[in-house]
């Protein structure tokens, strides 16, 4: 079948806003696209897990990659220390991974919005496993992983109170740090844009095709 870049989407999303960022892949990479939606509310980040090591392993194909957005990269990322802690043989074929403002290490602004009257219920199980307590990760996987943080503090997270250091206007770039991973990369755009804008689309696609994303 070639290559399939499966985009993994983040809280209140289904995938629809990837559909930009999907197309250009496409043409970059000569890949098919899809999307694995997930209900980030009413399911907890382990189901989730679960839910995309089933979707993945039902592709046939020569490498399958993973893009993931915001709180996507979690559900990846409790994908790949489950199948550590498992110690499996792990049946998907090669690809690299993408996480694009992905709050590794908890999220301030999520955190926020839990402390107020119906917070927690807004935000949903997953976000409840993952996003409200800082903490620290490391990537252990098996692949090549790149990050990509914005830049542009313009976002609803900033509703919610000020965000202290650079962000992407709802995660801080230091909420993205992931050590172990095989790049880290800061674009000037807003949590939004990391989805939209074509520079990211075009380093993302130079992450899944070389491994790495393109340097000045």
């Amino acid at each position: 079948m070639g290559v399939v870049v499966v985009y993994v989407h983040g809280l209140w999303f289904g995938g629809g806003e990837s559909l930009l960022l999907r197309r250009r892949l496409s043409r970059a990479l000569g890949a098919q696209t899809r999307v694995f939606s997930y209900s980030s509310v009413r399911t907890g980040v382990a189901q989730n897990a679960e839910a995309l090591e089933r979707y993945l392993q039902a592709i046939s194909a020569d490498a399958v990659h993973l893009v993931a957005h915001s709180m996507g990269g979690l559900v990846v990322l409790e994908l790949f220390e489950r199948r550590l802690a498992k110690q499996g043989a792990w049946l998907l074929p090669p690809g690299r991974v993408v996480l694009t403002g992905s709050p590794v290490r908890g999220s301030l602004s999520a955190a926020r919005l839990a402390r107020l009257p119906l917070g927690r219920n807004l935000l949903g199980r997953t976000a409840q496993d993952v996003l409200l307590a800082p903490r620290e990760r490391r990537w252990r996987g098996e692949r090549e992983l790149g990050v990509i943080a914005g830049e542009l503090g313009f976002g609803l997270g900033k509703i919610l109170g000020p965000l202290d250091g650079p962000n992407d206007g709802t995660v801080l770039v230091a909420e993205t740090d992931l050590p172990g991973a095989t790049m880290q990369l800061k674009l000037p755009v807003s949590h939004t844009g990391l989805v939209l804008s074509p520079d990211a689309a075009r380093q993302v696609a130079a992450f899944l095709r070389d491994g790495r994303f393109e340097t000045p």
